[in-house]
């Protein structure tokens, strides 16, 4: 039996999703038949001690408290970043310079020109890259979208789609990277992700009516004083997409009381369809052709007909979790890597959602409608 070639991974960061990618390569590497062998080569963090405890504790070969000895090995094949947001560009430029494949958390960047230059680096140098949108590797999202690209729910009318979560409800909580412009806001750092799930859905938004509010004025800066805050924490926005369907779209992290709301509703002349994050193993379908006396929503349960449900578990509604989908993101850009299938979510389809969070504010801030950037 011929030996699969290695890939190495240096991955940057060690905190909550340094350990959910981790999680995901350990999975992926037992469920999929994945082109590479999976090796945990380097992890780095802020500081040396920091990164010696997280290869321990994750299965690092080495650690380093400087993510340049990451870059600049010859022996790692792939970049994988989950540092605080504004530090994306730099560790993904100096990367893809080294000839590395990148994996990088979303918001691929502060600016979508900066997630531009990072995709037209990324395309020149030929390598292949990944922008962490795992909501999208749910089977139940991809069955939705089949059902609509099949016609089941006719003509789409209207879309409704939330992202809440309650992590900053409480005004004295501290000031952290995501209240820095930098960071990005509500909006990037969970709207994103709402916008994603919507192209993924119906396609191409086209014009938008945004509304972003900064809701807490200032947090304690963790040295006695406060600093003022100046990104959003409740966004809003009305859509219109190319297909002519119409919608809503909210992203908070003000939301007292939700812990993962990733929600969407879809409306067509013929059916819709409704999905909540917090229930993930399902989708509910509603069907105008039912006859009278029996019409209402139908839970369809995740099972092994939704691929890749399968390879986890051959028993239906005994449900996949988080770290589930960033085994099925992972082993789907392995493949991308070894030329088996297409880039999942690329650089270039992460600038795509960073512009549409550029235009929100856009159009916020003029408090009018306006037409996506192309």
């Amino acid at each position: 039996m011929t030996a699969r070639p290695k890939l190495r991974i240096g991955l940057i960061g060690s905190g909550f999703m340094g350990k959910t990618h981790v999680f995901g390569f350990a999975t992926a590497q037992r469920v999929f038949d994945l082109p590479f062998d999976i090796v945990l080569d380097t992890i780095a963090d802020r500081a040396d001690d920091i990164a010696f405890q997280a290869s321990q504790a994750l299965g690092f070969k080495k650690s380093s408290g400087d993510w340049r000895a990451l870059v600049s090995d010859p022996e790692i094949d792939l970049i994988d970043i989950t540092a605080p947001n504004a530090f994306h560009k730099e560790m993904a430029l100096a990367a893809i310079a080294a000839g590395k494949h990148v994996y990088c958390e979303k918001p691929l960047a502060p600016l979508a020109a900066d997630a531009l230059e990072m995709a037209e680096a990324a395309e020149r140098a030929g390598v292949c890259t990944q922008v962490g949108f795992n909501y999208l590797c749910n089977p139940m999202l991809r069955l939705a979208r089949d059902m609509i690209r099949a016609g089941e729910l006719g003509e789409i009318r209207s879309y409704r789609g939330i992202h809440a979560e309650d992590y900053m409800g409480d005004p004295e909580a501290p000031f952290t990277f995501r209240h820095d412009p930098a960071g990005g806001g509500a909006l990037a750092d969970l709207g994103s992700h709402a916008l994603a799930t919507a192209e993924y859905l119906l396609g191409p938004i086209r014009r938008i009516l945004g509304d972003c509010e900064m809701v807490i004025s200032s947090r304690p800066d963790g040295s006695g004083g406060r600093r003022n805050v100046e990104v959003d924490e409740l966004s809003r926005m009305f859509v219109r997409f190319d297909n002519g369907a119409s919608g809503t779209i909210e992203a908070s992290w003000i939301a007292t009381g939700r812990k993962m709301q990733h929600d969407f509703e879809v409306y067509g002349t013929a059916g819709a369809l409704l999905f909540s994050q917090e229930h993930f193993n399902e989708l509910h379908f509603y069907s105008a052709a039912d006859r009278a006396g029996r019409r209402g929503f139908k839970r369809i349960e995740a099972g092994p007909d939704h691929d890749p449900y399968g390879l986890f578990c051959v028993a239906p509604g005994h449900q996949l979790g988080f770290n589930d989908l960033k085994a099925i993101e992972f082993a789907n850009f392995v493949k991308a890597i070894s030329g088996a299938g297409p880039e999942p979510m690329n650089f270039r389809s992460g600038t795509r959602i960073q512009t549409l969070v550029e235009d929100v504010r856009r159009s916020s801030d003029s408090g009018a409608w306006i037409d996506v950037s192309a």
